[in-house]
């Protein structure tokens, strides 16, 4: 049975995904690392620190890990802090204020840090409708491994196997089954389909997620 719904942000919540990408790309060209499409997608959904780690192994960089993390924060803020408007996915605000009418404990887990994910749910007035609010760095790894999911649920005050998750990516689908929770994917406009094949159902839009679940 269903007891409280968790959901990723990035490119769930909010279609931001462009928008990280962006802050990526242009630190890729200020320290000099030339990485394909292919590869740099292999990439979302997981958090900045276990990311820029990765990196520096794979290509040898000479800068410290610490810096690159530390560089791309400070950029993502700066961002995030001066862009207009946050689009909301379509439908999500009528969902959330039927869960929340229904008395459905919410929460997010994402993989951004929990200054970004502050500035984000409060400029886009999502955050009122959360309980609990975790990042992969309060939880000690990234997706797609489960930890940010189980410290969710222990948050919350639910048994895992009672959580439903709402994710876009591969990596965050990896980390909450990895968890034993119920795994919906949402096709954002970025989400690749193929990599949504292994989530227990995907939805096109919040309204197929109330039929199907509420």
């Amino acid at each position: 049975m269903i007891e409280a719904i968790i959901f990723d942000m990035d490119g769930t919540l909010v279609d931001t995904e462009p928008f990280n990408t962006e802050i990526e790309r242009r630190q890729f060209a200020l320290n000099k690392i030339v990485i394909s499409e292919e590869d740099h997608q292999k990439f979302l959904g997981v958090a900045s620190d276990a990311m820029w780690k990765e990196i520096a192994e794979q290509y040898n960089l000479q800068i410290l890990v610490e810096e690159l993390i530390e560089q791309n924060h400070i950029e993502s803020i700066r961002y995030f802090t001066g862009i207009e408007e946050i689009l909301v996915m379509p439908g999500l605000v009528e969902l959330l204020e039927k869960l929340q009418a229904k008395k459905y404990p919410m929460a997010v887990a994402s993989s951004s840090t929990p200054e970004i994910i502050d500035l984000i749910l409060n400029k886009t007035d999502l955050k009122k409708y959360f309980q609990v609010i975790a990042s992969a760095e309060q939880a000690g790894k990234s997706k797609p491994e489960p930890d940010v999911f189980l410290l969710t649920a222990e948050r919350l005050g639910i048994k895992p196997a009672n959580c439903l998750v709402v994710e876009d990516s591969s990596n965050g689908i990896k980390a909450a089954q990895a968890a034993g929770m119920t795994c919906v994917a949402y096709h954002s406009p970025d989400a690749d389909p193929q990599k949504q094949k292994e989530a227990d159902a995907v939805i096109q839009n919040y309204s197929q997620l109330g039929i199907m679940h509420f």
